[in-house]
């Protein structure tokens, strides 16, 4: 939340007691004063209006389709997997490319924010609505990749602006749950009918005739060492993340389970990552977020090296999903702990804008990992006869999974090295 805005709302509600016709007692004019006048603004991390500000939140998964253009018959089935994946890639990544854009835009001009959420939902029907009559993979980059994305990006901007107003003791809590919406799948008529409704109660905490048309903006934050470590480890962790919920569905038919397998074990994932989510934020308000990334970390890198790696067996692939779905999707609810450390090297930055810059990072890896998993796929185009996932053409995957996931802690991981080092050199 902008203290600038609160402080306008606070000189405006003054003006509004000093011009009254009527001059009130003494007594009265000294309650008066001794009140904020912030006070008559909604109560941050309770009440209605703040929950009902959290419910709007709003994302896909693309493992579905992934399984389904894939598949002999569907209009792009001769294209490669890596190809194909590419479509997602692109559905999630230009939404958190135009992230560090839009915020820095939004934060600046806080009354273009109300226009972002209609905007925003008319280009997502538009856009999947023309992709159903899309037969190639060029017209379903346009669509379902790039033009779908930047729907999804005006929907979700606003959101974690209000977010920032309405929470404060509470944010690592209230983006969990916003983030653990991440994973449903979506359509056209699906999209606007779940979609509209919730704009009713996408809105400021703080009005917006109160709130200073052009908000000065720090930027100091970039020159610190501790932004970029963090950055690093977003990105490193994004290239692998996408990569299970992609080609679960894929990996399972391929390796001769039911065609059903697919779209239970990406059900699992999206289950998994709900409470994932959640309980990262709130591990995210009460420890620093060293920690809360080290968790994640640590906890998404085990079942991918102990589980998926080392058996083919269906009951482990279903352990496998839930574990990794619960501490990789809690994964960037630990951004706004790190929002919070890089404020401690400036104070004047705006959580906001902080918190779209780490998207942007996550775009960055996001569409990276595309063309990233097809050459992976590549590199071993054939299956063993070991019961072990490392041994099929999706060796490779996991084990570069595995690796980013460990990674996505870069930032504590150089705490610790910066350490080891000042402790070798005192000696």
């Amino acid at each position: 939340m902008s203290s600038s805005s609160e402080t306008a709302y606070a000189m405006e509600s003054l003006h509004e007691q000093r011009c009254g016709t009527d001059s009130p007692p003494d007594t009265e004019r000294q309650e008066d004063v001794s009140q904020s006048p912030t006070d008559s603004l909604p109560p941050t991390d309770r009440g209605k209006d703040a929950y009902l500000a959290l419910m709007c939140c709003y994302s896909v998964s693309f493992g579905i389709f992934q399984e389904y253009y894939s598949r002999p018959g569907s209009p792009i089935s001769t294209a490669s997997s890596g190809t194909i994946a590419t479509i997602g890639a692109l559905q999630q990544g230009v939404m958190y490319l135009m992230m560090p854009f839009a915020f820095l835009i939004l934060t600046r001009y806080p009354r273009l924010r109300h226009l972002c959420g209609p905007l925003g939902l008319a280009v997502t029907v538009a856009s999947l609505t023309a992709s159903a009559f899309v037969n190639t993979i060029a017209g379903l980059i346009a669509t379902q990749g790039a033009l779908y994305s930047i729907g999804c990006g005006l929907l979700f901007c606003p959101i974690s602006h209000y977010m920032n107003e309405w929470f404060v003791e509470r944010k690592g809590m209230a983006l969990g749950v916003m983030w653990a919406g991440k994973s449903g799948t979506a359509w056209a008529g699906a999209s606007a009918a779940m979609t509209l409704p919730t704009l009713v109660f996408i809105k400021p905490r703080i009005p917006l005739h109160t709130q200073v048309q052009v908000q000065p903006l720090s930027f100091r934050f970039l020159r610190h060492t501790s932004f970029w470590m963090m950055q690093a480890g977003v990105i490193i962790q994004s290239l692998g993340y996408l990569m299970p919920s992609t080609y679960l569905a894929s990996y399972a038919s391929t390796i001769g389970l039911p065609s059903i397998t697919g779209p239970i074990l990406l059900a699992l994932f999206s289950v998994a990552s709900v409470p994932g989510g959640i309980v990262h934020g709130m591990l995210g308000d009460k420890f620093s977020a060293t920690k809360a990334v080290t968790i994640a970390s640590i906890g998404s890198a085990l079942p991918i090296w102990l589980l998926w790696g080392l058996s083919l067996d269906l009951a482990n692939l279903v352990v496998f999903v839930i574990v990794y779905g619960f501490f990789a999707g809690g994964f960037s609810s630990t951004w706004s702990n790190m929002s919070t450390d890089i404020q401690k090297d400036d104070s004047a930055a705006d959580s906001a804008l902080i918190f779209g810059m780490l998207m942007g990072g996550r775009g960055i890896g996001f569409v990276t990992a595309g063309p990233l998993s097809g050459a992976l796929l590549q590199a071993k185009a054939h299956l063993s006869n070991e019961a072990l996932g490392y041994a099929t053409q999706y060796g490779p995957m996991i084990i570069c999974t595995g690796v980013t996931a460990v990674f996505g802690a870069w930032a504590p991981i150089w705490k610790g090295m910066r350490v080891a080092l000042g402790t070798c050199k005192s000696r």
